[in-house]
């Protein structure tokens, strides 16, 4: 019998997080859920918060603050708001925090937990590319367990000797390709909202799902790996794989390729990081290779999809290109899904925003949100700059 563990849920009302808190129902005398935090979704929230019977739920929009105090009413469950609350969620007594937070707002309350040396699962790469240094270091510091909840990581996390770290040559991220995987330049370029989030295999969020179409998610992500794995950008590789059941690979030394391969179901690496180091049921559909039949792999693209190379090249600068990069695709892929800009304006606008600022060293967690806010601003005057995108 395990042990019951103490869990928070940051952003449990987004895709990672409604699947973390359907596995934590599915054994509820496994779990005690300490905190629940949401950006807006109030009813959401409150709903989960009473299902699984946590001690606090949090909004992190102030506005939404009666809805959620008046939806928990009589539950005994302790409410609050505003980004402080969601730090001071953070804080709190958890055994094991999942870290699923989009985008830099994550990014206080993960290095909170990781402060209290938790186990911290995280799904929110922005936190590693924007901070990655300094969230690695304070880990090492307080003594916290990072986590990778990302298919891809954890699929690395999981085939990845650290004790034999000397024979490992290098790791290869797998990539969808996602919807534009067999689009012209001509059709990328007319692409709208709806068709870049109809993800061809994952259920993610409009941000995450459009990452993938620009294939930014994988830019991203290589920063991310080499953060965790502490690789340099020559052993991370990538490569495109539209069926999604191979996850990650490393290769060593040997010739050996380890690869860890399953269904592309979220819950697989959210129940591989809620049990570690043990493993834990999980409602995922199992894999049958027979049925499947062919797997296919093919070099990425860098014509269609240059975000890739942008996001090399931010890692390899350094400093705060990574937060730059990070900042500024956030505000240009919230300007496309608002039909703004066009869909190939997501790279170019990064691409131009990191041109335009200097190199800034980043010693502290000020530097990064000095950096971030800075390309925030950059990349919204070059949006403001641009010619609208024609609606649909």
């Amino acid at each position: 019998m395990r042990a019951t563990r103490r869990v928070t849920v940051l952003g449990s009302t987004g895709s990672v997080g409604c699947n973390t808190v359907e596995l934590i129902e599915a054994d509820p005398a496994a779990y005690e859920v300490e905190a629940l935090v949401a950006l807006r979704n109030a009813e959401r929230l409150a709903d989960q918060a009473r299902r699984v019977g946590a001690r606090l739920a949090v909004v992190a929009d102030d506005s939404q603050y009666p809805a959620l105090k008046a939806a928990l009413a009589g539950s005994g469950i302790e409410a609050g708001a505003g980004a402080a609350a969601v730090v001071e969620a953070a804080e709190r007594p958890a055994d094991w925090v999942m870290a699923a937070i989009v985008g830099a707002a994550g990014l206080a309350p993960t290095l909170a937990a990781v402060r209290r040396g938790a186990l911290v699962a995280f799904a929110n790469k922005e936190v590693m590319v924007c901070a990655g240094t300094l969230v690695t270091a304070e880990a090492r510091r307080c003594g916290a367990r990072l986590l990778p909840v990302d298919s891809e990581h954890n699929a690395i996390f999981q085939v990845f000797a650290a004790d034999q770290k000397a024979a490992i040559e290098r790791i290869m991220l797998t990539a969808s390709g996602g919807p534009f995987l067999r689009r012209s330049l001509a059709e990328m370029a007319a692409a709208t909202p709806e068709q870049a989030v109809a993800h061809p295999n994952w259920r993610m969020g409009a941000k995450i799902s459009v990452d993938s179409a620009t294939m930014m998610n994988k830019g991203l992500e290589v920063i991310e790996a080499h953060h965790l794995f502490e690789l340099a950008s020559d052993r991370l590789d990538i490569v495109v794989h539209p069926q999604s059941v191979v996850h990650g690979l490393v290769y060593y030394s040997d010739g050996s390729v380890l690869a860890q391969l399953g269904s592309p179901d979220m819950r697989t690496p959210i129940a591989n990081a809620l049990g570690w180091p043990e493993r834990i049921g999980a409602p995922s559909p199992r894999l049958d290779l027979a049925k499947l039949s062919q797997l296919t792999f093919e070099a990425p693209d860098p014509a269609r999809f240059p975000a890739l190379r942008i996001a090399r090249a931010a890692l390899e600068a350094g400093g705060g290109a990574p937060t730059i990069l990070n900042a500024a695709n956030e505000v240009a892929v919230a300007a496309f899904l608002d039909r703004r800009i066009g869909f190939l304006d997501i790279a170019t606008t990064v691409e131009r925003t990191l041109e335009a600022l200097p190199d800034a060293p980043i010693a502290a967690l000020d530097d990064v949100y000095a950096v971030d806010t800075e390309a925030r601003a950059v990349a919204r005057r070059l949006i403001g700059n641009a010619a609208p995108a024609h609606a649909p």
